[in-house]
């Protein structure tokens, strides 16, 4: 070990410790006040419910903890977005678990609330997995419904995915365990089975003092649209549970009886661990986001015994490929190499960019891997392709366009982590989240941007100066410097992980040591969905 893997260990494990200290606040949701208010009514908290539904000891994964964070801040904030989601295992069989969190603003759903929802369910879909909703909802947050009712990828996407779902065989069920209201009261009752907890489940489509003013009729919530009315008057919903432990152990025993899933028939061996030392990972990637370091020193600390085939090792080296196993899983490995490297004709490569060789590289590999049924995992930290008059000679633009073809015509299962930077079109072609990776996960040390800060800091000076100096102002050196840095601060604090996660451009940030667990998960998942469309890239440039 040496003073620069000492120094570069002390900056990660701080960013790690960060990152949990962050997830540790968002787990306490609206805070001690409101999650008070809900243990009076006799209810589990969102999270409690999840921690008593899933199997002990069993791993829970979580989608979007970050989302709308430092978002809504008018409104008091949305941590985690007002719903927790994730994959886990509920009498040993993996599903997605959504479940409102009313500590927070009831349960209501703020913009991000619907996207983060809606990417549940596309993880759901995807993948085959069954659905296990925990409603507790008050329904649209009225103030911002322009941005949550109407469009395509809004609140009324959930209830058309939901009849998809069904159609196609995945399970869905419901547990009405608050309030669900409006056009919130179709999700449960469009799934498989709905049950209700009784005394503080209702749902219907008006409250008591909407019908007073929209028909005058006088009437309480629990008459209106309690346990009772609906499962003894109306037959809307079909189980009825005398608190939350009891509606979650029906929810245990339904899921204990279903039948098995299809299996996708991706190869699995018993798993190991590598042989290189996890822990070292905090070590090896550097403070410095533009440093060079060994792409192959990471993928030793993430296969099983660090054992690693690599794909055309002497070409386009800027690009790792190989073949290898993550927890017993085997994958394709396509990884950015960040050390400078020499080309085929002895000339010098930066590390991060992509040159057409590797771009060629890689989408031959990528076809491979889908020809033989392999999931491919993407490791991010690319700064984007190679320009330059060389570059357009040796045809980069063909190049990345059969990359980006390849990536978005494969049928396996796709996997990305970004660990350090993912910048422009390389962000497109390492299979960003417009690429539909089954899931995507960054690094504490992730940046998301269509350029490096330095490089769009000084773009976007030399517009505001031409701004400037079009209006016949005087830019001395000390205000040039000042605006470089008002720039270059916003800038920075749009690439942050923080800032994508948020916005779900990633499902969530991780521990470095968590990496194995994720990809090991979404894989187990990708294998209850076989493959049925044959792989096709369509017309190339050659």
């Amino acid at each position: 070990m040496n003073i620069e893997f000492n120094k570069n260990e002390d900056v990660n494990k701080q960013l790690v410790y960060e990152l949990k200290t962050k997830l540790k606040k968002i787990y306490l949701g609206g805070g001690e006040k409101n999650a008070a208010k809900q243990k009076e009514k006799g209810k589990l908290l969102a999270r409690e419910r999840i921690a008593y539904l899933i199997d002990k000891d069993a791993d829970f994964l979580e989608i979007g903890a970050f989302a709308a964070d430092g978002m809504y801040l008018e409104q008091g904030g949305c941590p985690a977005a007002g719903v927790v989601c994730g994959i886990g295992y509920v009498s040993g069989r993996q599903c997605m678990i959504v479940a409102n969190d009313a500590t927070v603003k009831a349960g209501a759903w703020f913009p991000m609330t619907a996207k983060k929802n809606l990417r549940a369910q596309e993880i759901a879909m995807e993948n085959r997995l069954p659905v296990i909703y925990l409603v507790d909802s008050a329904g649209v947050y009225l103030p911002m419904q322009d941005e949550i009712f109407p469009d395509k990828e809004h609140f009324g996407r959930m209830f058309r995915n939901n009849a998809i779902m069904s159609s196609e065989g995945i399970v869905q069920i419901s547990a009405i365990m608050g309030a669900c209201v409006a056009g919130g009261a179709y999700l449960p009752i469009m799934s498989d089975e709905a049950m209700i907890v009784d005394k503080t489940g209702s749902v219907f489509l008006a409250g008591s003092y909407l019908v007073k003013s929209a028909i005058g009729e006088e009437v309480d919530n629990e008459t209106l649209g309690g346990a009772t009315t609906h499962c003894e008057i109306s037959g809307v919903t079909d189980y009825k549970h005398p608190n939350d432990q009891a509606c979650l152990d029906s929810i245990k025993n339904i899921m204990s009886m279903l039948g098995a899933p299809q299996n996708a028939g991706f190869d699995r061996i018993k798993p190991a661990k590598p042989k290189e030392n996890e822990e070292e990972l905090y070590g090896i990637l550097p403070e410095n986001r533009d440093k060079p370091y060994e792409i192959m020193d990471i993928i030793n600390r993430l296969v099983d015994g660090s054992e690693f085939e690599e794909y055309k090792k002497g070409y386009g080296q800027s690009i790792v490929c190989g073949l290898g196993r993550i927890d017993g899983w085997a994958v394709g490995i396509v990884a950015n190499q960040r050390k400078v490297v020499k080309s085929k004709k002895g000339e010098m490569q930066f590390g991060g960019v992509i040159y057409s060789d590797s771009a060629d590289k890689a989408s031959r590999f990528i076809m491979n891997c889908n020809q033989k049924k392999i999931p491919l995992v993407f490791l991010q930290d690319v700064t984007g392709f190679m320009v330059g008059s060389r570059s357009e000679q040796s045809g980069i633009i063909k190049d990345g366009a059969k990359m980006v073809n390849a990536v978005a015509n494969s049928v396996v299962p796709k996997f990305t982590i970004v660990l350090g930077n993912s910048y422009g079109a390389g962000n497109y072609a390492m299979c960003g989240k417009a690429y539909d990776p089954r899931l995507i996960y960054a690094w504490p040390t992730a940046k998301i941007a269509v350029m490096g800060g330095a490089q769009a800091a000084k773009t976007l000076l030399q517009i505001q100066d031409a701004s400037l100096k079009a209006k016949g102002e005087v830019i001395t050196p000390e205000k040039e410097a000042e605006l470089l840095k008002e720039i270059t601060d916003k800038y920075d604090s749009q690439t942050t992980p923080y800032y994508a996660a948020s916005r779900l451009w990633v499902d969530g940030i991780i521990d470095p040591l968590e990496t194995r667990k994720v990809i090991s998960m979404g894989i187990e998942a990708a294998n209850q969905s076989p493959v049925k469309k044959k792989f096709n890239v369509g017309i190339i440039q050659t």
